[in-house]
């Protein structure tokens, strides 16, 4: 039984980081430790299994263990979103159903991916899957997995129980046009960290994403700024928010990612390969003084890992 509705999805939602050994296996206590930490900075809920959770790098077994592991740690905190796609509708079916029965509030998914699924093919696999559970379902379009355009976004919308969209893409006008036009019940959440403020300004509902596992206190501000009406200080806050994600992306992003959060506390172990890591304590702290000399070059002050390097 789910604990939150649709419209309980607002604020900062992490994207959250899968903790894994240098080896690969998946360690259940660091990605336990993690969902911890991010909830006592207060984050407002949690999206699992994602792109930046490397759901795709993971056996179905594996990403039921992680949301198993989230949700057991959130015990109804926040509300809990947990992306099940597939290239098949039966394993995302089994995925979906596995986060119901954990206490997930909400599902999400891509279209399914690698063959070039026709319109109508996309439709049913969305159908299909939100048919299987109680629990609402957020398309999820993201240039990696499938773009949705409007067209398909407005077809998925006439379907019960799917009821929000997280839009992953710099076309924000998009996002106003999804709340006029399909309505503004459609929960829009944004997906693109370095475009916070513009998704905002179109009508998001919430922001989700990956850089929120390390600077969820600053969009929070960002976010009160832009419901208060102060333009100047949300652009300030989304400036300083993209000066550490474009620095982040020339290093290699997502590990960066998950050796900031061990240095604020919460180790979120190493990648996955294909993806390249800090294997060596020589190779961290090269990364550590690449950001101070980042952080001193630009003048940053206020962000807590960057105070503290």
């Amino acid at each position: 039984m789910a604990n939150y509705s649709m419209t309980d999805f607002k604020g900062v939602i992490p994207a959250l980081v899968t903790a894994f050994d240098l080896d690969g296996t998946l360690n259940e206590g660091l990605t336990r430790g993690l969902t911890a930490s991010l909830l006592a900075r207060g984050v407002d809920g949690l999206y699992l299994t994602g792109s930046t959770g490397e759901g795709f790098m993971m056996s179905p077994e594996e990403r039921m263990r992680v949301v198993q592991i989230a949700c057991d740690e959130v015990a109804g905190r926040v509300p809990v979103m947990v992306h099940v796609g597939a290239i098949s509708t039966y394993q995302t079916v089994a995925l979906a159903q596995q986060a119901e029965a954990a206490g997930a509030d909400a599902i999400s998914s891509v279209p399914p991916i690698y063959w070039p699924f026709s319109p109508d093919q996309v439709t049913n696999y969305y159908r299909d899957v939100t048919a299987s559970t109680g629990l609402p379902m957020v398309a999820y379009n993201i240039t990696l997995a499938g773009a949705l355009g409007f067209d398909m976004l407005a077809r998925l919308a006439a379907i019960d129980g799917i009821e929000g969209v997280k839009y992953t893409a710099p076309t924000h006008f998009e996002i106003g046009r999804m709340k006029r036009e399909i309505g503004p019940e459609f929960r829009v959440f944004s997906g693109a960290d370095e475009m916070a403020m513009s998704g905002l300004a179109f009508g998001a509902d919430g922001l989700i994403g990956s850089f929120y596992n390390i600077i969820p206190e600053l969009y929070a501000d960002l976010i009160k700024a832009m419901a208060d009406g102060r333009l100047d200080d949300a652009k300030a806050l989304q400036d300083k928010a993209n000066d550490i994600i474009f620095f982040t992306l020339k290093q290699y992003p997502m590990s960066a990612v998950k050796r900031i959060m061990a240095w604020q506390g919460a180790d979120a172990g190493y990648c996955r390969k294909p993806f390249d890591n800090y294997e060596t304590p020589e190779q961290e702290e090269a990364l550590k003084d690449s950001y101070r000399a980042f952080r001193d070059a630009q003048g940053l002050t206020g962000i807590g890992f960057l105070d503290d390097l």
